[in-house]
């Protein structure tokens, strides 16, 4: 999915965070290295953080409950962060959110930085507030989040159940950025999670370019609504012309 040119590869373990500003063509590539990982991911409009990821627009304009490849993420105004273009597992989360430190304090118990240096027991809410407020980005800005690698499924009755197994050693998701995207994301276990221990599960990342979109890109055709979302991209990189000032 890309031109073989990785230009940034790195590990994450668990508990930590990460920002970065993903230029339009970059293609994300994360890879649960051992299995059982989870990434909670956000999405911005670096340009205006007012426009951000939209988890319930995402799912029911491509009639789903999961995200996996073909599916795009949507911001609130319409437009396309990004597209999976290969996964190997087969369903994210995006509907079960975060956990925070007095979720995880009770399952896990509260290990502190100060106390245990990098085995202490971060949490993903915490985690986007540090990377956010690199951006001025504060409590009121964080949204519904993508949980790469975590499945959560329904019962017919409504009750949701986390499935350990959803994601073995190996797995990996490819993302291709249709727009610049301000990029939140954190390895700090889900919050359905239901292990003994403080899951510890590392994260491989690789950043690199991406091929340009086709006409017969998989992506955009996997539903109707993708392709008046690239359209909506498509105007809005039109109105920006040389300036990137978006004044269409």
């Amino acid at each position: 999915m890309s031109d073989g040119t990785s230009s940034y590869e790195t590990v994450l373990e668990v508990g930590k965070h990460w920002s970065f500003t993903a230029r339009r063509g970059t293609l994300l590539r994360l890879v649960d290295v051992e299995g059982g990982a989870n990434v909670g991911m956000l999405f911005y409009n670096p340009q205006n953080p007012l426009e951000r990821y939209n988890a319930p627009d995402t799912l029911k304009c491509q009639h789903t409950f999961r995200l996996t490849r073909g599916h795009c993420l949507y911001s609130d105004m319409g437009r396309i962060f990004c597209s999976i273009v290969a996964d190997t597992v087969g369903w994210h989360d995006t509907v079960a959110g975060n956990a925070n430190k007095a979720l995880v304090a009770e399952r896990w118990g509260l290990k502190t930085y100060q106390d245990y240096r990098n085995d202490w027991t971060q949490n993903g809410h915490d985690a986007f507030m540090v990377e956010g407020g690199k951006y001025g980005l504060g409590r009121r800005d964080l949204a519904a989040n993508v949980n790469w690698f975590s499945k959560v499924a329904p019962a017919a009755d409504g009750t949701l159940t986390f499935d350990p197994a959803n994601s073995p050693a190996g797995s990996s998701i490819d993302l291709r950025f249709e727009m610049d995207t301000l990029v939140l994301l954190h390895t700090c276990p889900h919050p359905m999670n239901p292990a003994a221990e403080y899951p510890r599960n590392p994260v491989g990342l690789r950043l690199s370019r991406a091929e340009p979109v086709a006409p017969d890109d998989y992506c955009l055709n996997f539903r109707p609504e993708n392709g008046r979302g690239f359209q909506n991209n498509a105007i809005y990189h039109l109105c920006a012309g040389e300036t990137g000032d978006h004044s269409c």
